[in-house]
Parts: structure tokens; C-alpha cells; sequence
């Protein structure tokens, strides 16, 4: 039998060494003559000789008559075997019943007593994964991902304000590392709490300890929330030290939430279109409608990040390909970005989401590029018609309120970040922000101006 599939490694012993025929048997039984019978321990009674004591067979006439008798005697030659019994004396026969003791070697304890000191190392086996430098790693490590500690690595691109986007610059960055929250309390049979989780943008760090200040994850950055249900509104890449990092996070929840009973999901932000088209496209021109453009340029201008490039696999750009766009949990509309443009691409949420992945489908770069400029429109809810946009989308795709990422917190409120990464110029983002009359709340806190990463449970409390 091969090694392997759980059995022992084959342990040789003096008994089995390499199947050679034992010294007792190498003579062929074959090529030895008839085993002689043992010799009698009476002689008399063979039958060739009759005692001189008995004399009645002499003097009667009738046995003479007899000659098959004298005959039968015949075996006194084989009493010869008498001057062949002298062979007993030979060695070979009294040697040859001592192969009783080869069995000696057979029940020897010195294969026994060499399994059982072997034997320990099963459980040194056992223990291994325990203190392996795997584990401790992951143990001591702060999240599951791999961000970069410290300042940002080479290749970080700034981004344009025209776009508009408020650079981080060099702002102080003071880690926190908050208590974990209780898990949130199941729901019985029914669906659980319900968490959405505003724009990442490769802040790691501030993701694993958002989500453990709600319960959501455990000291290790997994999935601690039972049936609970949470909703990314996109934009995991770009200006962040680790995008790459917040992906890989988001499918393995996604993966340990649907066995714990629960789920984590996402949505297609601007971003991720923008990742998609630059790795697909590269600097293939496009029609921006302004001019001569590529991915390749929009991706850099808008923060992205060497590092996730290189890091980028297919089955990343699987798992973003098939986000949704728009969906609805508990009679909120969720969807990333705050514009109207999803109403040219159908009148029902699956229409939407269909009408999206058949234009990544399609890989037309023109097409990708004219859905990820529609997606990067903002502010259609902030102004003074905010309110009727809100209504125009609820009134198409169903809810009360509309859930909504990309555009910062400190923008809708006015506020403007500087460079030079003063305390006092940290926008104010103490949560989601609720305008347009209470119908829309916007979930982007600005953590790539050092403002806040919001994760919060709807429906928010009154």
C-alpha cells in the first residue's frame, strides 16, 4: 500500500525484512527425503523379530503355510530405519522442531516499543497549527488585509479639487482602535438588523474598526454578526493606502455572513467602474464629451493607487462586474451615488441592474466610460429642487428615503478642508447627514479628507 490518505509510514522488523526466506527454511522440503518416523520406544514391538520365549509357531505346521507372513515381516528392512533412526542423534531433526522458537522473534517487544516512542510525534503534528507563525501573524494582525502602516507608499496620486474631491494632503492620522459592541441581537427567524456602510476608499484600518464598534466583526475582522444584513454603497478603491485590502475583506464577509444565517452585500459605485474600465481599457481614447480621454488618466486624477493596480486580480474584477447599482432594504432605496442619471438606465431596479452589467458585458469602452460619467454626477439632491429628485426616484423605484455615498458629508454642509492638515480644519462628521426635507441621508463622512467612516444601523432613531 502507498504512503498516504492517513496511514502510518511502514515500519520494518526483524520479522519482515524484505520477505528473505528465514535460515530454517531455505532448504526445500521438496529436496529432503520422507520425514523418517520416530523410533519406536519399545523395539520389540516391530514386527520382523519374535521373542525366543514363543515357540509355539514353531512346532505348529500351518504357519509354515503362510509365506505372506514371513513376507510382511519385510518391514523389519524397514526397521533398518532403526540404523536410520541413528539420525535422531544427527542434529538436523532435534534442530529442525527448534523453529519453535523463531516465533520468539515475532512477538519481540522491540517493534512495539519502537511505535510506541514514535508514536509521540502524532500529537506534536496536532498542536503544530496552534503555534504556527501563520496563525500568531494572523492574530497579531490589526485587520485581515494588508494596508500599509505609516505614510503612504510610492506611487500614492493626489487628486484634482475640480473634480470635485478635497485632498487628504498630510493630515495627522490617529489610529482608533474602539472596545467591540455587542453583536447585534438576532431577530429570530426573520432577517436581522439591517447596516450600511459609506464610502471605504482604501482606509482599512477605519473599515475593521467601524465595524467592530457596531458588533459586526470580532477582534480578528470576522464575521461576528449573525443573521445581521449590511450594505456597502460602493467606492472601496482609490486614494486609501489599501483598496485591494477592503475588497478581499468585503468577499470574505460576504462568504462567513451567509453561513452565520446573515448577509453582506454591495453596491456599484463610481469607483469601481472607474478601476474596471482603467485595467480593461487602459489608455484606449474615449469620448468624454469634453474632449479626448482614457480611463487610464481618470483613474490617476481621481486617487488611484499603483499598489491596488498591481494587486488587482480577475477574480476581483469578477466580483465588481456583477455589483448592483440599485436595491431596497426595509423600504429604503439604497444606491451610491446622489443623482437622477439611474432613471435613463430603467424604470424598475432589476431593469437597472440588468441594463449595468449588460454594458460591462458588452466591454465597449465608450459605453463603460459614458456610465461611469453619469455615475459620477452629485449633488442632485442638495439644492432646492433636491426634494423633487428624491421624489422622482422613490416614486420609480419604491421606499421612503433614499440611502446614498459619494458625495462627502463636508460638502453637502458647506464645508471645506484645507491642505496644510490642521486640527481645526477636520470636518465636522459626527453621522449620516438627513436633508432634502428628510428624504435622503448621505452616508460618505469624508474619511479621505480625515473625516469619519460611517457604518450605521436603519432605520436611523428619531
Amino acid at each position: 500500500m502507498t504512503q498516504g490518505a492517513g496511514q502510518d509510514p511502514v515500519e520494518r522488523t526483524a520479522t519482515l525484512r524484505d520477505f528473505r526466506v528465514p535460515p530454517y527454511a531455505r532448504v526445500p522440503v521438496q529436496g529432503n527425503p520422507a520425514e523418517p518416523p520416530a523410533a519406536p520406544a519399545d523395539p520389540t514391538l516391530h514386527l520382523g523379530t519374535r521373542p525366543a520365549a514363543y515357540p509355539e509357531p514353531v512346532t505348529f505346521p500351518e504357519p509354515p503355510a503362510r509365506p505372506e507372513q514371513p513376507t510382511h515381516p519385510e518391514p523389519a528392512a524397514y526397521s533398518e530405519p532403526a540404523t536410520y533412526s541413528e539420525p535422531p542423534a544427527r542434529p538436523e531433526p532435534a534442530a529442525y522442531p527448534e523453529p519453535a522458537a523463531y516465533p520468539e522473534p515475532t512477538p519481540r517487544p522491540e517493534p512495539a516499543a519502537y511505535r510506541e516512542t514514535a508514536a509521540p510525534a502524532a500529537p506534536v503534528a496536532a498542536v503544530h497549527p496552534a503555534t504556527s507563525p501563520v496563525v500568531t501573524a494572523h492574530a497579531a494582525a490589526p485587520h485581515p488585509g494588508s494596508g500599509y502602516p505609516g505614510d503612504f507608499p510610492d506611487g500614492y496620486t493626489p487628486t484634482e479639487r475640480d473634480l470635485p474631491v478635497i485632498q487628504r494632503g498630510d493630515t495627522l492620522q490617529v489610529p482608533v482602535a474602539p472596545a467591540a459592541a455587542p453583536a447585534p441581537a438576532p431577530t429570530g427567524d426573520g432577517p436581522g438588523p439591517l447596516f450600511v456602510v459609506g464610502d471605504v476608499h482604501g482606509y482599512l484600518d477605519e473599515l475593521v474598526a467601524a465595524l467592530r464598534a457596531q458588533g459586526l466583526v470580532d477582534e480578528n475582522g470576522g464575521w461576528a454578526a449573525g443573521n445581521a444584513r449590511l450594505w456597502f454603497l460602493g467606492d472601496f478603491t482609490d486614494r486609501g493606502p489599501d483598496g485591494i485590502g477592503v475588497i478581499d475583506l468585503v468577499m470574505r464577509l460576504s462568504a462567513e455572513a451567509a453561513a452565520a444565517g446573515g448577509y453582506c452585500k454591495a453596491l456599484m459605485g463610481n469607483h469601481e467602474l472607474l478601476l474596471i474600465g482603467a485595467k480593461r481599457f487602459g489608455d484606449t481614447p474615449v469620448n468624454s464629451g469634453a474632449g479626448t480621454a482614457t480611463f487610464q488618466a481618470a483613474w490617476l486624477l481621481n486617487g488611484g493607487q499603483k499598489h491596488d493596480m498591481d494587486r488587482l486580480q480577475d477574480v476581483h474584477l469578477q466580483w465588481m462586474s456583477r455589483l448592483d447599482a440599485v436595491v431596497s432594504e426595509d423600504d429604503h432605496l439604497l444606491l451610491h451615488s446622489d443623482t437622477t442619471a439611474y432613471l435613463e438606465y430603467g424604470e424598475t431596479i432589476e431593469d437597472v441592474n440588468e441594463t449595468v452589467h449588460e454594458i460591462i458585458r458588452r466591454n465597449d469602452a465608450d459605453e463603460v466610460w459614458d456610465l461611469f460619467r453619469k455615475f459620477t454626477k452629485r449633488f442632485a439632491f442638495r439644492d432646492e429642487g433636491g426634494p423633487q429628485a428624491v421624489q422622482e426616484l422613490l416614486g420609480t423605484y419604491g421606499g421612503s428615503r433614499i440611502v446614498h455615498g459619494h458625495s462627502p458629508i463636508p460638502y453637502l454642509l458647506g464645508q471645506v478642508g484645507t491642505e496644510d492638515g490642521e486640527e481645526d480644519s477636520r470636518p465636522a462628521v459626527e453621522g449620516p447627514h438627513v436633508y432634502a426635507d428628510g428624504l435622503a441621508i448621505a452616508m460618505d463622512g469624508g474619511v479621505t479628507m480625515a473625516g469619519k467612516l460611517l457604518v450605521v444601523q436603519l432605520p436611523l432613531a428619531d
